[in-house]
């Protein structure tokens, strides 16, 4: 039961407010209806199960028709007619029902399925029941038709599924197509023009004539192949685009064609049908509409498309052109394999393509990608650029195998060698013959890796002649030193200078040499016939150390300078590297003559100009703009006209092992292994056999203190000590006199006591006795260095 009262108001001057009767809401008792009746579903609605146990009919007054009499409180409503209601009616008795429904049972009592109403029982819920399914596939029904009209409609899908099987049909080559028509007509419209000039210029200009008959052939030649690649691409498209239309336009139609001939109209409508379930699934996926936030800008870093217009806004914001000036598109932008965007372009009149190349950075910032990604070339005119943008920052990827692993006969160091692919993936290669280098960043910039390409394949040619000196004395160069005619490895300048003065002289001797041949320098042929004019690489590492140095520097620079200008003819090629590439490591007289220069990543501009020049950066090419992540990476400048952003092939530690194993085999094979050099008592031996008698005594006593050091080694190894630790800490560096003579007797060596000393003649501090053997006999005897000392200065040999 619900009351409502109604709110008090002050009554109005003129019309007296009557009382009115509040809303009551009766709720019935849960008793059965006096008159049941089976047939009527309005009267059961107050029984559980119709039957003749049902209590007798309760009397309940009927609704009052006059409104009971208020207070003089208007506030206050009096309920009547719900007092005499609540009053009158009979609280609900239980029913007791017989058999299965014995037992007091309200209106939701249930049997034995639990939560089942009894009325689901009767047949209004078994009826009620069937309807659920029949009114579940009606909704369903309603809501596809419903969905018909929408993205989600099966037709719709259907429509998708063939635009995107359609689209995939025709795919990408279709652009390939149109910018090679467009470049092929622009050089056939170049041709026919420098035809035509070269036609009216009259013969009596002679070489003009010449000239201009030259240059109709070459854009003649140029033309025809745009004209071939055109034709080529189209042939390409074609074939392309029919192996797709029979991938994807073929089961439909065979299903379609099967249908019909083995079922008729009902196999054809099963094969339409089949048809249109396949287009719909592949078009279940509705188009996403993105919201362009960007429409008054295009970037190539948001991954949008280059195209002309985003040329021309790219190019007048980096100032480039001016904001009426526009690019001629020569080749069309285009995708290539790598996922890179590459355009071949004109400039306006008037613009040289060297303002684009310093404009690298402007443009970059204008594409939104890094500057390393952008690579700005002048082709074939002073006006007209090639634009190469990465996709991504180039040489960040894992490096792949260099192609010396792939060599299996010696490598030719008079052809090209090769370097490592450029931003587009194309390897590059450069000829050294009569050339010499420099290579520079800072540390860390993959120097050493980079040298390696080209000390590499010097090493896997035996007719090369390694001259190296290792500036760092860290052992990068190490691995080679067995294959060297000469080593520097100590990082002594006054070694390497006097190692330059020694390979003055040979380059003296081979300038001889030519001059008898009747010969100005040497060529692979001369080489050849001639082992005294091989190839000869000087590689010097780290110069820095050399060339900074007090007393030898200024030396080393004037000497390096005179083989770098004039060993060029005779053979032989220098190449340095540094970590430091400033002005006073490197001097612009002597950077001015190598003639291949390669800057890795620098840290400033000036270290970069250090290296490729000056004004190079200024002119867009610094190495200031290589990124960390790009080791390896580097501006070579070893032909043409600009220097070009490489990766030097990459090389580990084991394959450089590997190489310098297969290079070491290689020259032994072909003679050019240098022999080992000979022990100090092996060149005295060798003096002796020629009949000096004081080299066959001072190799003797050399042989005594080899067997002595040998004997000291087995006595600790007999008294438990390891031989391997025996052999690195066990020497003998001093004999007594006594035993020294005592062996050369037993080598049948007469000598007293006398000669032996003017032979090795030692100091006072060197003559003083030292305790020997077990007893510790004092006794005066010769230290090994003193006897070594003596046999290198008499007979001028190296120990």
């Amino acid at each position: 039961m619900t009351e409502n009262h109604a709110e008090p108001h002050a009554p109005s001057p003129t019309t007296p407010i009557e009382p009115t009767i509040a809303t009551v809401t009766f709720l019935r008792p849960a008793t059965p209806s006096p008159a049941p009746a089976p047939a009527s579903v309005d009267d059961d609605v107050w029984s559980d199960m119709p039957d003749d146990s049902d209590p007798a009919p309760v009397v309940v007054p009927p609704m009052p028709t006059m409104a009971p009499m208020v207070g003089a409180d208007d506030r206050t409503v009096v309920l009547e007619t719900a007092r005499v209601i609540l009053d009158k009616t009979p609280a609900a008795e239980p029913v007791v029902r017989p058999g299965k429904f014995a037992g007091t049972v309200d209106l939701d009592d249930f049997d034995d399925a639990p939560l089942i109403p009894a009325w689901m029982y009767s047949p209004e819920g078994w009826a009620a029941w069937s309807g659920v399914f029949y009114r579940a596939r009606r909704r369903d029904f309603r809501r596809w038709v419903r969905r018909q009209p929408t993205q989600k409609g099966h037709v719709r899908q259907f429509g998708r599924g063939v635009r995107r099987s359609h689209e995939w049909v025709v795919g990408f080559e279709g652009v390939r197509v149109q910018s090679a028509s467009h470049t092929a007509h622009v050089l056939t419209r170049e041709a026919r023009l420098a035809a035509r000039h070269a036609r009216f210029t009259p013969r009596i200009l002679g070489a003009k004539k010449e000239l201009a008959m030259k240059a109709a052939e070459r854009a003649t030649k140029a033309a025809e192949e745009a004209v071939l690649l055109h034709k080529k691409a189209k042939k390409d498209r074609n074939r392309a685009r029919n192996l797709r239309a029979g991938v994807v336009y073929g089961p439909p139609l065979s299903a379609i064609g099967t249908g019909y001939a083995m079922g008729g109209g009902l196999g054809l409508t099963a094969g339409l049908l089949s048809t249109f379930a396949g287009g719909a699934f592949v078009g279940r996926k509705p188009y996403d509409e993105e919201a362009d936030w960007t429409s008054d800008w295009r970037s190539l870093g948001d991954g949008d498309r280059m195209t002309a217009p985003m040329l021309d806004q790219s190019f007048r914001a980096a100032k480039v052109i001016g904001s009426d000036e526009s690019l001629g598109v020569v080749q069309m932008p285009m995708l290539d394999t790598r996922g890179a965007w590459t355009a071949v372009l004109d400039l306006p009149p008037g613009v040289p393509a060297k303002k684009a190349i310093r404009a690298t950075d402007e443009l970059a910032a204008a594409f939104g990608v890094e500057e390393a990604q952008v690579s700005v070339a002048k082709r074939g005119r002073a006006g007209r650029i090639e634009l190469y943008v990465a996709r991504d920052l180039p040489f960040t990827q894992d490096p792949v195998p260099g192609p010396l692993l792939a060599l299996e006969s010696a490598a030719n160091f008079w052809g090209r060698i090769s370097i490592g692919p450029d931003v587009r993936g194309i390897h590059q290669s450069i000829s050294v013959v009569e050339r010499s280098g420099l290579i520079g960043g800072e540390p860390g910039a993959g120097k050493s890796g980079s040298g390696n390409t080209i000390l590499l394949a010097a090493a896997l040619d035996p007719r090369v002649i390694l001259w190296l000196a290792d500036g760092k004395g860290g052992g990068d160069l190490e691995p080679f030193e067995h294959l060297c005619e000469r080593y520097e490895g100590d990082a002594d300048p006054e070694a390497f200078s006097a190692m330059l003065d020694e390979l003055l002289a040979v380059m003296k001797a081979r300038y001889a040499l030519l001059k008898r041949l009747g010969k100005r320098k040497v060529t692979e042929e001369l080489a050849n016939k001639y082992p005294e004019l091989r190839q000869l690489l000087l590689w010097v590492d780290e110069l820095m150390l050399y060339t900074t140095d007090e007393e030898y520097g200024k030396k080393i620079t004037r000497k390096l300078r005179n083989l770098v200008s004039r060993g060029r003819a005779a053979g032989i090629i220098t190449f340095c590297a540094t970590q430091k590439p400033g002005s006073d490591v490197v001097d612009t007289s002597l950077r001015d003559l190598l003639s291949i220069r390669w800057a890795l990543r620098c840290t400033t501009p000036e270290a970069s100009d250090t290296i490729l020049g000056k004004g190079a950066a200024a002119s867009g090419y610094s190495a200031k703009t290589i990124q960390s992540e790009m080791r390896g990476a580097g501006l070579l400048w070893a032909e043409g006209t600009n220097p070009q952003m490489v990766r030097a092939d990459y090389y580990d530690d084991d394959q450089v092992t590997a190489l310098i194993e297969r290079a070491t085999e290689w020259r032994r094979a072909a003679g050019t292994l240098p022999k080992a050099p000979l022990r100090l008592i092996d060149q005295l031996r060798t003096h002796a056999e020629e009949g000096d008698e004081d080299a066959a005594i001072l190799a003797e006593v050399l042989a005594c203190f080899f067997v002595e050091d040998i004997a000291a080694r087995q006595r600790a190894v007999n008294g438990g000590m390891d031989r391997a630790k025996a052999e690195e800490e066990i020497s003998v560096d001093w004999l007594p006199g006594q035993v020294i003579l005592d062996f050369l007797k037993s080598q049948h060596v007469t000598v007293t006591a006398e000669k032996l000393a003017a032979l090795v003649q030692r100091t006072d501090e060197e003559k003083a006795k030292r305790p020997w053997g077990p007893k510790g006999s004092r006794l005066a005897g010769y230290p090994l260095a003193r006897v070594e000392a003596a046999a290198t200065g008499r007979f001028g040999l190296t120990a």
